[in-house]
């Protein structure tokens, strides 16, 4: 494996000494000893947990150095600590270290709903062009975003890095760690409204994501959202170039269309002065809404935009954001079988009414099991951080014009008895106070031919029930058309 960070490195990006010199050069950096592998640097946040109360079991497992702000009791003399007077301030070192020797490009993202598919649909993209380096998962907050950078190989290509907040003040520090090349803002919309007066409120602060933009670099910025002059305004303010998208009036990378086809999404777009036809291997008007903003950043970056919109086409939502299981009943999938649409990592209006749309779009299959027609059902837990909005946006779910072809709402959580109490009888489902509670209802709920979407915020257990739908037979990706046609 090669080397991540040579040990003079470290303490120039530091400011710490080693108290014992490590027996070889950092090949990674973790903060989970559950993962930690074979030349790691242990950083020992402070963050639920201690990390410090984790050094043992680090340099134990293989780790070649451990960073900390002292000396954990009960270690040997000569453990390779490196010592540093606070440990967050030594990674955001880190950070900055890595970024600094990187010749290559960053993209950055942050957005209301999206973040996350646009980083991994980039991700993807961006392999055919070189070395991408990108967060596994959605570590795009204070420690999440310099870890990213830290982890960074210095012969990166492209860099894809996710930025959130929960807070005013959040994203700027965050972006100057970045200092992209491209920030991209996905959307704004009522998601962490507790911490703010408005939603104009957010998108100043989304608008933040250009505070490190290196000089000429560009802002890509949604054109259909109404706080879209916020956003223009910030980044006029840093001398950015703006490349808008959307679907509505001119922006420069425009979707016109974007049929949801079973498991595929087909789109057309103008794209300056050329129509563009692209498909992506996942279902959604808003993914089609994501590969605009994807797109537009791939051109920011001086790159093909016609040969990243064919590999949209490879492209398949993560587990919690869409991904499509098959779910086969009994023994060899004899007694039939399920579609699962997996949309359990979070949630918030917005998102909420796009996955209606993606199951409305699937078709159940008829005559297969004990209920003669196939149905469309939802497993929803409540939606978190709403602040004041919380009760009645949860009711306000009840109207949503999709909801027209979806046969069964059932539901766990305080927050979600608004909507269950708002649903017309016919399509009320059961309700219970916590998402456990439903995960062991599930059988009896559902039936070979259903198509079954999973949506809630994280916080509200919502992947409880996928993983119990996925032990209810033996559980494989639908990866294909194909394979849907058949449940």
């Amino acid at each position: 494996m090669s080397v991540l960070w040579h040990l003079d490195e470290l303490i120039a990006a530091t400011g710490g000494r080693f108290s014992a010199q490590p027996s070889r050069d950092i090949t990674g950096v973790s903060i989970d000893t559950r993962s930690i592998e074979k030349g790691d640097l242990f950083v020992a946040l402070k963050d639920v947990r201690d990390g410090h109360d984790f050094v043992a079991a680090a340099l134990e497992a293989g780790a070649a150095a451990a960073l900390v702000s002292h000396r954990p009791d009960g270690l040997a003399k000569d453990a390779p600590l490196l010592v540093v007077d606070d440990v967050l301030d030594a990674l955001e070192g880190m950070a900055r270290a890595a970024r600094a020797r990187m010749a290559g490009q960053v993209a950055a993202v942050t957005g209301s709903v999206g973040k996350t598919g646009v980083k991994e649909m980039l991700r993807h993209v961006l392999h055919q062009f070189g070395r991408v380096h990108a967060a596994e998962r959605s570590f795009n907050n204070h420690w999440g975003v310099p870890l990213t950078l830290a982890r960074m190989p210095r012969e990166t290509d492209f860099a894809v890095i996710e930025i959130g907040m929960n807070a005013p003040g959040e994203i700027a520090p965050l972006s100057r760690f970045a200092q992209p090349d491209v920030a991209i803002v996905t959307t704004v919309a009522a998601v962490h409204v507790a911490a703010f007066e408005d939603v104009s409120g957010i998108a100043r602060e989304k608008a933040e994501i250009v505070a490190g933009l290196v000089p000429g670099g560009t802002a890509v910025l949604n054109r259909d959202i109404e706080t879209f002059p916020i956003l223009q305004r910030r980044a006029k303010g840093v001398g950015a170039k703006i490349v808008t998208f959307g679907s509505a009036g001119r922006p420069v990378f425009h979707l016109e269309s974007a049929q949801i086809k079973g498991a595929t999404t087909v789109c057309t777009a103008q794209v300056h002065d050329r129509k563009l036809f692209f498909k992506l291997a996942a279902p959604g008007r808003h993914l089609a809404e994501n590969a605009m903003a994807v797109l537009a950043a791939v051109e920011g970056l001086g790159q093909d935009v016609a040969h990243a919109a064919l590999d949209l086409a490879q492209w398949e939502a993560p587990d919690g954001r869409g991904a499509r299981w098959r779910v086969d009943l009994g023994e060899a999938g004899m007694d039939g079988a399920i579609l699962l649409i997996d949309d359990a990592y979070n949630a918030n209006p917005t998102s909420m009414g796009a996955a209606f749309e993606v199951l409305a779009a699937a078709q159940p299959r008829d005559g297969i099991g004990r209920v003669a027609r196939g149905r469309r059902v939802l497993f929803l837990t409540d939606m978190l951080e709403l602040g004041d909005i919380e009760l009645t946006a949860h009711a306000d779910l009840a109207s949503h014009p999709t909801l027209s072809t979806i046969d069964r709402v059932h539901s766990a959580g305080p927050l979600m008895e608004a909507l269950h109490t708002a649903m017309p009888q016919g399509k009320r489902g059961e309700w219970y106070d916590s998402a456990p509670k439903l995960a062991k209802r599930v059988a009896a709920l559902l039936d070979a031919g259903d198509a079954v979407l999973v949506k809630g915020s994280k916080g509200s257990q919502a992947a409880l029930i996928v993983d119990a739908i996925k032990k209810l037979g033996h559980c494989a990706p639908a990866a294909s058309l194909e394979d849907e046609d058949e449940v």
